[in-house]
């Protein structure tokens, strides 16, 4: 895992822990809450993010395109992974785990989609 993680750039890597973290705490909270289904229900939420946004981020980062259209085409293709991702895993954790807890699951997966989305405020260099 560290060998695909470790090629991305630095925003991506951080915006990644910053999602595991906070899964770990919807994790945690709902298992205050629900016991052991709030808490995989909020693994499970905050999975789906980190999933399709680290394949999305590989998709990204293949290649050595050097055009504007062919970056933005690069672009398009890592949001269209990360959105049909996005929809099949959440079809699939929606339709198979009856005893989800919905606040702990759609909770983790809001907010690790937001997060995702603060990698262009992440510093490439310190």
């Amino acid at each position: 895992m560290n060998a695909v993680f470790g090629t991305l750039q630095r925003p991506i890597r951080t915006v990644l822990q910053w999602q595991v973290a906070v899964t770990a705490a919807f994790a945690l909270a709902g298992a205050a809450f629900a016991g052991a289904a709030g808490a995989l229900s909020g693994a499970l939420g905050g999975a789906i993010s980190i999933i399709a946004g680290g394949l999305a981020a590989v998709v990204a980062s293949k290649g050595s395109t050097r055009s504007v259209g062919g970056v933005l085409i690069r672009a398009l293709a890592a949001e269209g992974v990360k959105a049909g991702l996005i929809v099949l895993l959440l079809w699939g954790v929606l339709a198979t785990y009856d005893e989800i807890v919905m606040p702990a699951f759609f909770g983790a997966f809001f907010v690790t989609i937001l997060i995702f989305g603060m990698a262009f405020f992440v510093r490439e260099y310190d």
